[in-house]
């Protein structure tokens, strides 16, 4: 196997089997090759050291996901032969975070009884008039409502207060990293305008609640990592999961792939006849598991991360 960098990881850092886990989609579009290459990062790393994979649907925002949307997913993960291991607490083929209201209600109240959370009213475009950031950049909450006391019933959105720290983690695959979440986002928001939970409120109360020991995404996640390691912290996670963030999968235009990349969707690719190996196999050469496109069983996939984790020393 000629070995692209892209997929060199410090395998030696995993934990000891069995450890956990997810894949976690969004149900608010169909599935397309980014989608189909991270399920083999998660899959292929769970299969080659005995981890186990949970199916977690992000539907936290009610709005934007729809069932019909996660009736396809279901579907195409079917059809891939990509079969989740079920939640050891509850059994559970699969979670949902639309069921989870009571679990965020929980954590934010512990941190709410902690005084760590505060109300705000602020809209994104205050925030972002406010900002320093250029076009296309994270915009920094400037802590505007911090110090106003506002009372509960002045807005449903809650935010909590992220301390000044650094944050250092080692990726399994990009090495030593610091962030500053203070610096690039400002204090995280909880809970939106529309009462809706946020992304990373509740991954990070998951990968919690759930027992994630090993967080596999893209790279265009990477920034979000230091504040979801604090406000875990902040929840009482000790030890934070480890994190891998894996190439993505880009059109010919360096565009990175979206829901609406019609042509990549995995429902369009099925309707064009494509096999299951021959998707699988498409998504794997677009992150460098395959040096050419060609069909690819899981099996293999794992086997080749095996090789690519092994040929890197668990230092590195």
């Amino acid at each position: 196997m000629a070995r692209d960098p892209r997929t060199s990881f410090a395998a030696g850092r995993l934990p000891p089997p069995p450890w956990t886990t997810r894949f976690a989609p969004a149900p608010t579009g169909e599935l397309h090759l980014g989608h189909v290459a991270n399920a083999l990062w998660v899959w292929g790393l769970a299969r080659a050291f005995g981890g186990r994979v949970l199916l977690r649907i992000e539907d936290h925002d009610r709005v934007r996901c729809r069932p019909e949307h996660e009736r396809a997913i279901l579907a195409d993960l079917d059809w891939l032969g990509l079969e989740p291991d079920r939640d050891p607490s509850s059994g559970a083929p699969r979670v949902r975070q639309s069921d989870r209201n009571e679990v965020y209600e929980s954590a934010l109240g512990r941190l709410e009884r902690g005084g760590e959370v505060y109300v705000c009213r602020c809209t994104r475009r205050e925030i972002l008039a406010l900002s320093a950031a250029a076009a296309g950049e994270e915009p920094r909450y400037p802590g505007t409502c911090r110090g106003r006391g506002l009372p509960a019933d002045a807005s449903p959105m809650r935010r909590v207060r992220l301390p000044g720290d650094l944050v250092e983690f080692e990726d399994l695959r990009l090495g030593a990293r610091r962030q500053h979440p203070d610096s690039q986002c400002g204090d995280l928001l909880a809970r939106d305008r529309d009462g809706n939970w946020t992304y990373q409120f509740a991954v990070a109360v998951d990968d919690l609640e759930q027992g994630v020991d090993v967080v596999v995404r893209g790279e265009d996640l990477l920034e979000s990592t230091g504040r979801q390691i604090l406000l875990a912290r902040r929840l009482g996670r000790e030890r934070p999961p480890l994190f891998l963030h894996h190439p993505l999968v880009y059109r010919a235009d360096g565009a990175k792939l979206s829901k609406s990349s019609r042509d990549t969707a995995i429902g369009e690719l099925r309707r064009q006849g494509w096999s299951a190996a021959r998707t699988l196999g498409a998504a794997a050469a677009a992150v460098g598991l395959l040096p050419q496109p060609r069909p690819l069983t899981l099996r293999e996939a794992a086997a080749r991360l095996a090789e690519a984790g092994a040929a890197r020393a668990p230092s590195a």
